[in-house]
């Protein structure tokens, strides 16, 4: 798992390479926890057009990151979901707290 950052306008843009799954998740977590506490932002948008795959444990660091974020008032948006990625958000609801944006 490769993740890039950057930080333009009040908004932390954050794209996520490769799977995010039981073998990733302890990285993910902590460097997202890493890049969240070192920016100064009003909202953040996740890129998923690099991500190759995700379950169930992916799905609980994305949960995760909203708890801790929506904590400090900063929404998450996420954007370029890969068909699979779509399927899963749309079955568990996800867009409810972190809305799909184009």
């Amino acid at each position: 798992m490769q993740i890039k950052s950057r930080v333009y306008n009040n908004t932390l843009y954050v794209v996520l390479c490769g799977e995010l799954d039981e073998h990733t998740a302890y990285h993910t977590r902590h460097t997202l926890d890493e890049i969240f506490d070192k920016n100064d932002f009003r909202q953040i948008i996740i890129d998923l057009s690099e991500l190759d795959f995700m379950d169930s444990t992916g799905i609980g660091v994305l949960i995760g990151r909203y708890k801790r974020m929506k904590d400090r008032g900063i929404s998450i948006f996420i954007c370029n979901p890969s068909s699979h990625a779509e399927k899963i958000f749309k079955m568990t609801g996800l867009y409810d707290i972190m809305p799909k944006i184009s």
